[in-house]
């Protein structure tokens, strides 16, 4: 079975940016390769948006990784998949509830209407996050054959 990094490559579900103007930029565009597969509709980055504001930067995490994601099952969502983006400079998401700054670069972008195919792709995705080699080598990704050189280097394990 191929590897959630795997499905990115092949899917064309990446986009790799120098930088961008806002964090509302990068959602947006961190949905664009999700919306030209036909996985999501072009106004999903707004309810991803719209969350973000009413709720606060809790789409980031350690080491500069972002999840963007609305409500499961949101409107615009047709089917289940993730989207990455490397962005090279910080993107600033502002403070959380604690005063924490929350910066990130690495964009892993859920679309979500299937719930078993979901936390597949969660399962998978809590395997990149704690495996910092592997994160530093999606940071210095340029291309879709270096998210896959990553991946074979530094693979993630089942948790």
């Amino acid at each position: 079975m191929a590897s959630l990094l795997q499905k990115i490559v092949e899917r064309g579900h990446y986009k790799f940016v120098d930088s961008v103007g806002s964090w509302q930029e990068a959602v947006k565009l961190s949905t664009e390769s999700l919306v030209k597969t036909g996985y999501v509709s072009e106004n999903y980055y707004q309810q991803i948006v719209d969350c973000i504001t009413k709720y606060g930067p809790y789409v980031v995490y350690d080491h500069y990784v972002a999840m963007p994601h609305s409500q499961e099952s949101a409107d615009g969502v047709k089917k289940t998949s993730v989207g990455f983006m490397r962005v090279k400079e910080d993107v600033d998401f502002g403070k959380d509830e604690d005063g924490e700054q929350k910066i990130a670069r690495l964009f892993f972008t859920l679309a979500t209407c299937d719930p078993d195919e979901h936390l597949d792709n969660m399962q998978q995705l809590m395997s990149i996050f704690v495996n910092e080699p592997l994160l530093d080598a999606l940071m210095a990704a340029e291309t879709p054959e270096d998210i896959l050189a990553a991946e074979a280097k530094h693979p993630p394990e089942e948790l």
